[in-house]
């Protein structure tokens, strides 16, 4: 089974929710990741972010649909990483 263990996605995002509060919000989508997140731009309105997420099997979608619940959203998917577990 082949599995997302590392991505990196450049997301816009509004000034609020903080940072901090998205990050916490992301990682709590599985037990297990890591989040690492860089304000790369800041405008009036929006932050341009660059997040980094790591763990045994990221979960994508839902990871998508927190981001766009808290108003952000997915620019581009710049770096993935994934493993082929066969072990399933």
């Amino acid at each position: 089974m082949i599995k997302l263990t590392g991505v990196v996605l450049d997301v816009l995002k509004p000034h609020q929710p903080g940072a901090l509060e998205f990050a916490n919000s992301i990682a709590q989508c599985r037990e297990g990741l890591v989040v690492n997140l860089v304000v790369v731009e800041m405008d009036e309105k929006t932050h341009s972010l660059s997040i980094e997420i790591t763990g045994p099997d990221i979960p994508l979608d839902n990871i998508e649909s927190v981001i766009n619940d808290m108003g952000g959203s997915v620019h581009s998917l710049d770096e993935v990483q994934v493993v082929n577990d066969n072990s399933d």
